[in-house]
């Protein structure tokens, strides 16, 4: 019999550390990453199939609607979305699969998966997450402050939407890292647990 396959939502604002704790837990658990597909440009550190799936709108409008999108949103004026085949396939083979996606995709996938386990990743207080934010040199001010006050109101649509199951402050990354697979490993049962 093929062990039962997983499905774990990581969410959390910008600068909260998402893709480091995923990372961690995909290492220690043995999961597989989703790669989200975007119409974004490209960056200059992007590498295709691993950070995205990078497409022209074309082609993202076309899989929305045909349904082969798990979920997908407008973020800052480009679309983003977890292809459903690779999730599915994942699922069946008994592994665990992980979506690092916003609280409206965690929203999506949740009404069409119930059973999936989502985590919401929290910064200690506003304060660290703004000096997180800053020390990432990534944007300007104008834009951190976007950020900043997008990332304020995505942690209360968390707390108030009732779709996470646990919600996991990144103030040490180890100690994050540490209750995040915990909580994993307690959801997937005994038999994960190694």
């Amino acid at each position: 019999m093929t062990e039962l396959g997983m499905l774990l939502i990581i969410s959390g604002p910008s600068g909260v550390g998402k893709t480091t704790i995923v990372h961690h837990v995909e290492r220690q658990l043995g999961g597989r990453f989703s790669v989200s597909m975007t119409t974004r440009p490209k960056s200059a550190g992007d590498i295709e199939g691993v950070d995205y799936h990078f497409v022209d709108q074309v082609h993202f409008k076309s899989l929305r609607d045909s349904g082969q999108l798990l979920e997908w949103a407008e973020v800052f004026g480009h679309s983003y979305g977890t292809p459903k085949a690779p999730v599915v396939e994942a699922l069946t083979n008994g592994k665990l699969m992980i979506l690092e996606i916003d609280v409206e995709g965690a929203l999506q996938v949740k009404s069409k998966l119930p059973e999936a386990f989502a985590v919401f990743l929290l910064p200690p207080n506003e304060k660290v997450l703004l000096e997180r934010l800053r020390r990432r040199q990534r944007e300007d001010e104008v834009a951190i402050q976007r950020r900043f006050a997008k990332a304020k109101h995505e942690i209360a649509r968390a707390h108030a939407c009732g779709v996470y199951d646990a919600f996991v402050v990144n103030e040490d990354l180890q100690v994050a890292v540490e209750q995040t697979t915990t909580l994993v490993k307690g959801q997937r049962g005994p038999s994960t647990a190694n």
